[in-house]
């Protein structure tokens, strides 16, 4: 199901604040999907859904390869009877205050601040599309 990004339900919305274990699929340069598990966080009101992640990483590698206008990626959960799916373009920001938030919005969610790490980036990702099935 569909769902309108500017008219989002409540259940929707907490679904995405829930802690929950995500995946984000990204295209490899030859086509071929790539999907890890990844801690993701949702701002409705801007449409923005972000994940930090290793500079070096494969997902950061296939974002970077699509070019500057960003790549198609997907960030998905599930929770027992539950699903929900959000589509859009990523981009890698590096800017400390950025990441910094980033970061602080994922200990938010998932109750622990991550460890330092000099290498961190920002998988930003505006969102395009939102799906699932969250009653």
């Amino acid at each position: 199901m569909a769902y309108d990004l500017r008219n989002l339900p409540a259940a929707y919305i907490e679904f995405w604040r829930e802690r929950h274990l995500c995946t984000l699929t990204t295209t490899r340069p030859d086509g071929s999907p790539h999907l890890v598990p990844v801690g993701v966080t949702f701002d409705p009101g801007t449409g923005i859904a972000r994940v930090i992640t290793n500079k070096t990483s494969r997902k950061i590698a296939n974002i970077v390869a699509a070019g500057p206008d960003g790549a198609r990626v997907a960030v998905c959960q599930v929770g027992e009877r539950k699903w929900a799916t959000l589509e859009g373009v990523a981009v890698v920001r590096t800017e400390a205050d950025a990441v910094a938030d980033a970061v602080n919005r994922y200990a938010e969610r998932y109750g622990r601040v991550p460890s330092p790490n000099p290498d961190r980036v920002l998988v930003e990702i505006t969102v395009t599309r939102a799906l699932g099935l969250v009653p």
